[in-house]
């Protein structure tokens, strides 16, 4: 081949070349390759072996060991059919209770779509023996027994202390925003809600005898079922309308799908979600606290918070339980000049311009005009003195233009003292120690955060009020702690992955 020159392949046609066979009787036509056809529209009965559905060390059947050995006979409670009787069997829950933990492990969280994997994915079919398993059984359940769900969290904490992954030495606490299952336009005025409120009443008392014969039995009772659900989160979005009037400035407004839903900011803007608070080991922070005393029988002994959980009460409230806390604190002196900067209040006036004199405990300001003590009063633990100019001597000032602009009064200052214990904790934060336990918080609180939504899925609700949020949530972090007890416990154990190992 000449230097510049392209060269390639072609496929070569497989049609034989009749006109030389005819031609030339010696030449033999080669023989057409044959291939298996595939049929699609055929049925297959074929031998199922269930148990090598999935191998030895599948996370099913870590799941399924795992609850198994730990799951409340609470579960078993409600269960009418028993041995003897006649009636047909119900659902197993460590059934139930293994296909959502691994649903959820999977990013599943609908009922309907685990119904669905059930009838072809191995793991699903290993789980439930090739059995099918209904939607709604697997929907009951989610939120039928949040006690023994509890429980069965509780359990598991304990199985990961005994295994020496916590140690309750040091709790990380933060939150995230989780989308609710409720749609912007559904949050109405109160006047809206009424209007729909009436309407469903209405369509409700119309449905009329529920065995007519345009509607079957069954349908007749599914519509009136839905029609008073409505009704009743109708009802609840009245209810909170004041709670939330109490937050905002402008006219309140609820959800008609989700009432306990909150308009919250999120990286796209503005969305109904729940605000998600997670105790990680390494708000409400006194409730996070209490629930894992609750759960595990004893306090942590250090608490890392970001600024959202840093306040007087918390502090206070941390220190009384004997709590190491560390944490971000907001930065009040920021805070405190952007309020005097929107009240057109110059830099060369801000409250760290004017000094002050413990002896005459008095302020003196830059147009060297005296401040005296006004009073004190109570702000949470802290106490804020203030101090106040004279108003015949603000007035004329050259400078009242750029130190006090919309105050008829003289020009107040406020010096705020701190309780000791959150002086204490102001002095700890300042530290170096302090600011390194500080900075592992991220890295710690948060990747759990991220897990749930990423890898389980959990960007949005599937359930609606806060009760079942809670459930869900708690589905969520109890297949968490699963996945890690599955990793750092149970793979490390089984002699067949030693082997490999080695």
């Amino acid at each position: 081949m000449e230097k510049g020159n392209l060269s390639g392949l072609v496929v070569a046609d497989r049609e034989p070349n009749r006109a030389a066979e005819r031609e030339n009787p010696a030449v033999v036509a080669r023989p057409q390759p044959r291939v298996k056809p595939i049929n699609r529209q055929q049925s297959v009965l074929r031998p199922v072996e269930v148990e090598r559905l999935v191998e030895e060390d599948h996370p099913a059947r870590a799941i399924w060991e795992l609850v198994g050995r730990l799951l409340p006979t609470d579960f078993y409670s409600g269960i009418k059919a028993v041995e003897g009787t006649a009636g047909q069997a119900a659902f197993d829950p460590q059934l139930l209770t293994s296909l959502w933990v691994y649903a959820y492990s999977r990013g599943v969280g609908s009922a309907r779509e685990i119904a669905r994997l059930c009838e072809y994915h191995p793991a699903f079919q290993w789980l439930t023996g090739l059995e099918a398993v209904n939607y709604h059984s697997l929907s009951d359940f989610r939120t039928r027994h949040p006690e023994a769900l509890s429980r069965l969290f509780t359990e598991v904490l304990g199985l990961l202390s005994h295994a020496g992954l916590i140690t309750l030495e040091r709790v990380m606490q933060d939150g995230t925003k989780i989308k609710a299952f409720a749609a912007d336009h559904s949050f109405r005025r109160e006047a809206t809600l009424r209007e729909h409120l009436e309407k469903a009443r209405e369509q409700v008392e119309q449905m009329g005898d529920p065995t007519a014969e345009e509607l079957t039995r069954r349908v007749a009772k599914a519509r009136e079922r839905a029609l008073r659900e409505k009704q009743q989160r109708l009802d609840s979005a009245l209810k909170q309308l004041p709670q939330i009037q109490a937050t905002t400035l402008s006219e309140a407004r609820a959800s008609s799908s989700d009432p306990e839903a909150r308009i919250m900011a999120s990286k796209g803007g503005f969305a109904p979600a729940y605000n998600v608070q997670l105790s990680t080991d390494a708000a409400e922070l006194v409730p996070a606290v209490e629930r894992i005393e609750a759960q595990l029988g004893q306090t942590p002994q250090q608490m890392v918070v970001d600024s959202g959980f840093t306040n007087q009460a918390t502090i206070e409230a941390m220190a009384a339980e004997s709590i190491d806390l560390i944490g971000s604190l907001s930065d009040s002196v920021a805070q405190s000049e952007a309020g005097l900067r929107q009240r057109g209040v110059s830099r060369q006036f801000f409250p760290q311009a004017f000094r002050y004199d413990p002896a005459a405990d008095a302020y003196t300001c830059p147009a060297d005009q005296t401040l005296a003590y006004e009073g004190k009063e109570k702000k949470g633990t802290a106490t804020r003195y203030r101090y106040r100019a004279k108003a015949s001597a603000c007035q004329p000032c050259r400078f009242k233009a750029q130190c006090c602009p919309q105050n008829k009064k003289g020009r107040s200052i406020v010096r705020t003292e701190d309780s000791p214990v959150v002086a204490a904790f102001k002095a700890k934060m300042r530290t170096e120690a302090a600011q390194a336990i500080y900075k592992q918080r991220a890295a710690v609180a948060e990747f759990p955060n991220a897990w749930i939504k990423a890898k389980i899925g959990l960007r949005q609700f599937r359930l609606r009020g806060l009760a079942k949020v809670g459930l869900e949530t708690l589905w969520a972090c109890l297949t968490y702690n699963i996945q890690q007890w599955i990793r750092l416990v149970w793979r490390p154990q089984h002699p067949w992955l030693k082997t490999a190992l080695d």
